[in-house]
């Protein structure tokens, strides 16, 4: 009889599946020999836990793994943090004066200038190191050994430049229809004529693209594009009329009769005309309505030109004097005698710190006008000039019967010099317009013979902002920046001969406003309210200590405007005393 076998009898031992696998070696691991433990047969002897006298770590801290590679020390930076800027740099582009001491005002108020001083403070430097960013530089004329500039002929300068700069030198030969006014567009890049004869035309003057041209079979006496190159403004001989690119007409004002001179304000959207019957109008292109038509009370208006830094009107009169406008106000913000005989020419620098005029005396005069409205500097010309006009950068042009003449200053804003002249061009015909082209070493003149385009090396600044005047915008991208540029359309009320004085207050006024309100009313609603003491419970409410804390707090407010006031005055200085003097009654009589 056979007997079972029992249970794990005869069968091999299973291996034990928790037991850990071997951890590979890695080959920067050194061999270790199995030890004598390890070797011997038998169960697995559990080791003995060694205690090791060291700190006890946290339970979720991180320890660092030593890395493989040896780390070398690092170099230190020996210009740590940003470079440094120049206060020049940053001061050209600050628009916040924080020489004027603020006056007292609350703490809300107070961390809203901080705010915004910081943010123009930080603005203004960004601006300063991305200006070194700018690619193009300006221009410049120098003649060799010695030589005079005003003898280098416009021939020679375009052999000297490049291909696509002799380009924009040319002369458009129209005697059938002149003379000529002219003007270019912000971006510089179109060009509109307009011929005392009735002919005008709009074209790109780089590509010579023409636009448009039509005879409008009437005298022109000026033309103006508006705020874009879409729109031209006309003043024929008895009305005001707006074209658009293609030469069809859109408007005809008849409020704006017999204009002789035409200015656009880009920022205000305003047209300001001048007339034979002395009034000076101002057109709002955005709705079509009359600002506001002032009688400058001075006869016929020739002579007009806009402050491009603040746009005020300047008109130059026959008796010599030159009168400021302002769309706010009927009488005229400044009047400036310029001249014995009667003002011929009036230009404005872009910076609106210097003016130019001529007049019959034949006087050139540059003043100042910061406010001093004085002459800097005069310079006696064989003929008087009839057209003047400043370029971006500071050049003074000025067209005498058939020629032209640049003076050229030191720099940017800087004050042009009329000892000899930069540059001197003769022309076929009389002088009848001139303008320096934004962006561009060009300067268009409108003569009796047509259209001539001058090369003036530095005239122009080299860099334009891409979101404000963009030369090769597209039409999607110019259809955005007028409905930008509406949106942020000033009010013609702000115009006045300082901005700046826009962002102060008018204490006057307000204390003014102030005393007619507590008139009004009888009595003055900003008062503080009078002090009323709480009641107290268990008797302390008695009329006799209602009285008392009334009284505490009256010496209280009265002590604190004692404190301020002697704040406010100023010490007075004690004087000195002779060395060896005793003092005396009589010393307080001593003044």
């Amino acid at each position: 009889m056979e007997t079972a076998p029992k249970p794990g009898k005869g069968v091999p031992p299973k291996k034990n599946k928790l037991k850990a696998k071997k951890k590979p070696r890695r080959y920067w691991e050194e061999e270790s020999s199995p030890s004598a433990a390890e070797t011997s047969s038998g169960p697995p002897r559990k080791k003995k836990r060694i205690r090791e006298l060291c700190f006890q770590r946290p339970k979720n801290s991180h320890v660092p793994k030593k890395s493989r590679v040896s780390k070398k020390p690092q170099a230190q930076d020996p210009f740590p943090g940003p470079a440094p800027i120049p206060v020049e740099a940053t001061q050209k582009f600050r628009r916040i004066d924080k020489s004027k001491q603020l006056p007292y005002s609350k703490s809300k108020t107070r961390s809203r200038i901080e705010v915004a001083e910081a943010e123009e403070e930080e603005v203004s430097a960004k601006a300063a190191r991305s200006e070194l960013l700018l690619a193009e530089e300006p221009g410049f004329l120098e003649g060799e050994d010695g030589e005079d500039t005003a003898k280098i002929r416009q021939a020679d300068i375009v052999e000297a430049v490049d291909i696509a700069s002799a380009a924009k030198h040319f002369d458009l030969n129209l005697r059938q229809f002149g003379p000529y006014r002219l003007n270019y567009s912000r971006t510089g890049r179109h060009l509109a004529l307009g011929g005392r004869r009735g002919h005008v035309a709009a074209f790109d003057w780089i590509t010579k693209r023409l636009t448009c041209e039509i005879n409008v079979m009437e005298a022109v006496r000026d033309i103006r594009f508006l705020h874009s190159e879409a729109l031209l403004a006309v003043a024929q001989n008895r009305w005001l009329h707006i074209y658009d690119n293609q030469g069809i007409e859109l408007h005809c004002i008849r409020r704006c009769d017999r204009i002789t001179r035409l200015e656009f304000l880009p920022f205000h959207f305003l047209l300001a005309t001048a007339s034979e019957t002395g009034f000076l109008t101002y057109l709002d292109v955005s709705v079509g309505k009359i600002v506001a038509a002032l009688n400058a009370r001075a006869g016929r208006l020739d002579v007009m030109i806009q402050n491009p830094y603040n746009a005020v009107i300047h008109l130059g009169h026959s008796n010599g004097t030159v009168s400021l406008w302002s769309p706010a106000m009927k009488e005229p913000l400044a009047k400036i005698l310029c001249h014995r005989g009667g003002v011929r020419a009036v230009a404005v620098d872009p910076t609106g710190t210097y003016m130019a005029t001529s007049g019959l005396d034949h006087q050139l005069k540059i003043f100042d006008l910061r406010g001093t409205f004085q002459p800097l500097t005069a310079r006696t010309l064989p003929q008087g000039a009839g057209h003047l006009a400043f370029s971006q950068r500071g050049l003074l042009a000025a067209g005498m019967g058939d020629v032209v003449n640049i003076w050229a200053g030191q720099g940017k804003a800087s004050l042009p010099s009329l000892e000899k002249p930069y540059l001197t061009h003769h022309l076929s015909g009389h002088v009848h317009g001139l303008q320096f082209c934004p962006f561009e070493d060009v300067l268009g003149v409108g003569h009796s013979g047509g259209i001539t385009s001058m090369l003036v090396p530095g005239a122009a600044e080299p860099n334009f902002d891409g979101l404000e005047s963009n030369p090769y915008r597209s039409r999607k991208q110019r259809q955005e920046w007028e409905v930008k540029a509406l949106l942020e359309k000033v009010p013609a009320e702000l115009i006045c001969l300082d901005p700046r004085a826009l962002a102060e207050v008018d204490v006057i006024s307000l204390e003014q406003g102030k005393k007619e309100r507590i008139e009004r009313l009888g009595y003055d609603p900003e008062a503080k309210a009078p002090f009323q003491p709480r009641p107290k419970q268990k008797g302390r409410s008695s009329t006799a200590s209602l009285v008392k804390r009334k009284r505490k707090v009256m010496d209280e407010e009265h002590r604190e405007k004692v404190r301020q006031s002697l704040e406010e005055q100023p010490q007075k200085q004690d004087k000195a005393k002779p060395t060896g003097h005793q003092p005396s009654v009589l010393d307080r009589f001593v003044r």
